[in-house]
C-alpha cells in the first residue's frame, strides 16, 4: 500500500510540476462553466445539473486522454521504464499507482466545479440526489476512460499516438452504442451495443438514479482495461 501510494503521489504532483495540468484544468474549467451558464442557468428552467453532467461525459472523453497519455509513455521515451521494471514493486502497483495519481488528479480537476451547485442553490431549490449521482458518474466514467488512456500509454512510446489512439477508441465506442444504431441493429448485436453503451450506463447516474448494474459495468471495464495495461507493460519485459 505504501508503495502504491508513492506512485500515485508522485503522478498527482508531476501533473502540476508541468504545464499539462494546469492547462488541461483550465480548458475542462472554461468549457464546463460556459455549459453551465447557458444551459443550467436558464430562466424558468427546472434547478438540475443534467446538462451539465450529461455533456460533462463527452468533454471528459477529450480531456481523459490529455490527462493519461504521459503516464507510461513519458517513462518509455525518457528510458526511465528500465528503471521502473527492475525496481522491486510488481507491474500491477505500478500500473494501479499511475492510474490512481490520474484519477486524484481528475477528482482536483473537478472539485472546482462544486461552485455550480452552490450557485444554483443562490437561485432555486435544486435536488442533490440527483446531483451526488451525477458525480458519482463522472468520476466512474472518468475512472474508466483513464483505464483506456493508461493502455494505449502502455503500449506506445509517444504521447500524440497515446492521446489519439485512446480518444479515437472511446469515440468509437460511444459512437457506435448509440441508441439510433441499436434500434436499427438486430436484435443480438442491438443487445450487446446496449450492454456496452457508456451513455446508456450514465444515464441512469444523470437522472439520479444509482444502478448496481451500472456501477459493474464501469468497475469491470476499468478493471478489465487496468488488465490489458499491466500485460501490455509486463510484454516489455519479454522484448
Amino acid at each position: 500500500m505504501t508503495q502504491l501510494l508513492a506512485i500515485a503521489s508522485r503522478e498527482l504532483a508531476a501533473y502540476f510540476r508541468t504545464p499539462l495540468g494546469w492547462v488541461v484544468t483550465a480548458l475542462y474549467l472554461t468549457l464546463s462553466s460556459v455549459v453551465f451558464a447557458f444551459l443550467v442557468l436558464v430562466p424558468a428552467e427546472p434547478a438540475s445539473l443534467r446538462p451539465f453532467f450529461s455533456l460533462s461525459g463527452w468533454l471528459l472523453m477529450f480531456i481523459a486522454p490529455a490527462i493519461s497519455m504521459r503516464l507510461i509513455s513519458d517513462e518509455i521515451r525518457t528510458g526511465t521504464i528500465e528503471t521502473l521494471l527492475t525496481a522491486p514493486i510488481s507491474d500491477w502497483l505500478v500500473i494501479l499507482g499511475k492510474h490512481l495519481g490520474a484519477v486524484a488528479f481528475l477528482l482536483v480537476m473537478l472539485t472546482p466545479t462544486l461552485v455550480y451547485p452552490l450557485t444554483l442553490e443562490l437561485f432555486a431549490d435544486p435536488e442533490y440526489g440527483p446531483i451526488a449521482s451525477g458525480y458519482l458518474g463522472l468520476v466512474f466514467s472518468g475512472c474508466l476512460y483513464l483505464a483506456a488512456g493508461t493502455l494505449f500509454s502502455a503500449l506506445s512510446g509517444s504521447q500524440t499516438l497515446a492521446y489519439l489512439g485512446t480518444l479515437f477508441a472511446l469515440l468509437l465506442v460511444r459512437l457506435t452504442t448509440t441508441d439510433a444504431i441499436a434500434q436499427k441493429a438486430p436484435a443480438l448485436v442491438s443487445k450487446w451495443l446496449y450492454a456496452l453503451s457508456i451513455d446508456t450506463h450514465l444515464a441512469g447516474f444523470t437522472a439520479g438514479v444509482i444502478d448496481t448494474g451500472d456501477l459493474a459495468f464501469f468497475l469491470v471495464t476499468t478493471a478489465w482495461l487496468l488488465t490489458l495495461a499491466v500485460v501490455a507493460l509486463q510484454s516489455r519485459r519479454w522484448r
